[in-house]
């Protein structure tokens, strides 16, 4: 029996890197009846071992964990170094120097490692397709494998790697692209259709799912459950700061950029983004590493304007609620919208 199958509502809380995914708020969904996700990026692997023993204490119910996959590379050197020198008169102000732009695999290997010795029920996967063998192993072991894709043809090439489901991001989402490239432009619904008609796996719908009513249109559009991240950013259990919280609640728009990360990513629009997002080169993690200090110096100061702030483009419907309440009100909102539409639908017959 898949872990879909089991869910008592059909909720995910997307994996927020950087904080926000806590194991509180992971076991929390969980316990609700939805499906939490731990984020396992951008950690350490003893890190990771850690949330994964605090969650199991915390529930019995099942949950998931979410890595990133290595970057392919290709990076351009030249861009990322003239960007660097860009970027340094403003670290200097903060009294920061920029980080060094190194590449890396995320500890990958040990991750992936730490995992198929102690199997936790879901692994997803990020950044593009996982290899088979890591498919198979993970298999064995009893975990069911995820993988996220931003674009039809990655679907069918997911399923062919006999993943057992496939998370569906559109470009609505906060936070990275989930797929390789990172320059598609599909949003969720149009990309949800073209997904199911080639693709034979359990969808997840993932981007800009907030409400009730929203993640019914998923439902019916062939998802067998939605996968949301901004509604549960300002829920107590979550991770997130007291900026992001305030900023989230605000009606400020969003965009994509690369300027944060070097990887295209949305979050809401400040004056960082909007002065160097014209000019960001493509390279992560080269470009996460080089903007760490001066991204954690203005987290430190309380400056919106420059932090990096992810989120959804729904975001001002998301609710300062715990995230039990979340997981029941959004389904139950769910239900309602599709009961209104069978009713409307009767009518119009």
């Amino acid at each position: 029996m898949s872990v879909l199958s089991t869910l008592r509502h059909p909720i995910i809380a997307a994996p927020m890197a950087g904080g926000p995914s806590t194991p509180a708020l992971v076991a929390a969904v969980s316990a609700a009846g939805g499906l939490g996700f731990l984020a396992a990026g951008m950690i350490d692997t003893d890190r990771l071992v850690a949330d994964v023993a605090e969650v199991r204490a915390r529930t019995d119910w099942p949950f998931g964990v979410n890595v990133f996959l290595p970057d392919p590379g290709g990076v351009d050197e030249a861009a990322v170094q003239a960007y660097a020198e860009r970027l340094a008169p403003q670290a200097a102000l903060r009294g920061v120097r920029l980080g060094e732009p190194v590449g890396g695999d995320d500890a990958y290997p040990e991750k992936l490692a730490a995992l198929l010795a102690d199997p936790v029920p879901v692994v997803s996967f990020v950044f593009g397709l996982p290899d088979r063998a890591a498919v198979t192993a993970l298999r064995e072991r009893g975990t069911e494998v995820w993988a996220t894709v931003t674009r039809p043809d990655a679907a069918t090439a997911a399923a062919d790697l006999g993943v057992d489901a496939v998370v569906v991001q559109g470009t609505e989402a906060g936070g990275h692209r989930g797929g390789l490239p990172d320059d598609d432009d599909y949003g969720l619904l149009p990309l949800l259709r073209l997904t199911a008609a080639r693709c034979d796996r359990p969808l997840v719908a993932a981007g800009g799912l907030v409400d009730g009513p929203a993640v019914a249109a998923v439902l019916a559009a062939g998802a067998a459950a939605a996968q949301l991240g901004t509604a549960f950013l300002r829920c107590p259990e979550a991770g997130s700061s007291p900026m992001h919280r305030a900023a989230v609640a605000g009606a400020t728009p969003t965009a994509l950029t690369r300027s944060f990360t070097g990887k295209r990513a949305r979050g809401l629009a400040n004056d960082f983004l909007r002065q160097h997002d014209a000019v960001a080169p493509h390279g992560y993690p080269q470009v996460l590493h080089l903007t760490r200090p001066l991204l954690a110096a203005a987290r430190r100061d309380g400056d919106a304007s420059v932090a990096n702030l992810w989120a959804g483009q729904a975001h001002p419907l998301a609710r300062d609620l715990p995230a039990a309440q979340v997981v029941a009100e959004v389904s139950a909102d769910a239900r309602a919208a599709l009961a209104t539409v069978i009713e409307r639908y009767g009518r119009w017959g």
